[in-house]
């Protein structure tokens, strides 16, 4: 059984109109894989994650200030929402999620979260859809575990890591890698360990060379014992907001690229589904799907 982590809330925040945001798509995501056969009890419910936690990695006044709902103005139109207990409640329980998952991939080899990868957010400020680092908060809290001295952050979302590279830059038991398109936001991109700035346009056969020479270097480079993995569909060649040109089955390859080698190698590996922004939802999910499918949750 593999372990899948959701809940509700993931698509409970009421956005305007037109909103870029695809909130609906996380539900989507959970009803089609229950529609496929996927049983109820492998589907596990996080809890919010606690605001004393979150300050003892964070800045605890932005915490305080993000919690609170005293951000700045300017603050908030930087991350992209409107303030709302909804949207910190939303946010806690995502974030929840991927630590969730993270002690089921250390207990069953693999788990997958139905949202994650909110890799924009720092230690000071949100940004790009993102207040809460998850992928960053995971590694911390695996690194906590027996026998786990270095955790690899492999990011495949078209948009650079730069909140978890600058969150990782001083920690040498987080490795960060990040494969994104070169001339797209963030404007001023971070150094993670790796990086791969991947030009507009580019296809399948390119990409996918580029993901298995990276994770094959992160690998000898870091030795990891467990890998975070962000699967974010927005290169995809329908995507709004990606500028790449990668075929769902190219999504799917990619995927399963990570899965065997971290099954080849023994290493517990932990997945979010990280950003897809096409406005057709059906289509989006379908996309985001493939993750499972090379994980092997669905055929």
């Amino acid at each position: 059984m593999i372990p899948l982590v959701f809940h509700p809330i993931y698509s409970q925040l009421d956005l305007p109109e037109r909103h870029r945001f695809p909130i609906e798509k996380y539900q989507s995501l959970a009803n089609k894989l229950l529609s496929m056969g996927v049983p109820k009890n492998h589907f596990h419910r996080p809890s919010p994650l606690l605001i004393s936690d979150l300050i003892q990695v964070y800045e605890p006044t932005y915490i305080k200030n993000l919690a609170s709902g005293t951000l700045d103005k300017k603050a908030m139109r930087r991350i992209g929402f409107e303030w709302s207990e909804q949207l910190i409640q939303r946010t806690l329980t995502a974030a929840g999620g991927t630590v969730l998952a993270s002690n089921l991939a250390l207990a069953n080899g693999k788990a997958l979260n139905l949202t994650g990868g909110y890799h924009h957010a720092f230690a000071n400020f949100g940004s790009g859809f993102c207040m809460v680092n998850d992928l960053y908060l995971s590694a911390l809290n695996m690194l906590q575990h027996k026998d786990i001295e270095k955790v690899l952050i492999f990011d495949c979302d078209v948009h650079q890591g730069d909140g978890t590279a600058k969150l990782a830059a001083n920690n040498a038991s987080v490795y960060t890698v990040s494969i994104h398109g070169e001339k797209n936001f963030p404007y001023r991109k971070q150094q993670s360990n790796l990086d791969f700035p991947l030009p507009k346009g580019t296809e399948d056969s390119e990409y996918l060379d580029v993901v298995e020479q990276a994770l094959t270097m992160a690998v000898n480079y870091s030795s990891p014992d467990v890998i975070i993995y962000d699967a974010g569909v927005d290169i995809h060649v329908n995507d709004d907001l990606g500028h790449l040109n990668i075929s769902t089955h190219g999504i799917y390859q990619r995927d399963k690229i990570v899965f065997d080698k971290c099954e080849l190698l023994g290493i517990p590996v932990i997945a979010v589904i990280g950003g897809g922004y096409q406005r057709d939802i059906n289509a989006l999910t379908d996309v985001h799907l493939q993750l499972f499918k090379a994980a092997g949750v669905v055929s």
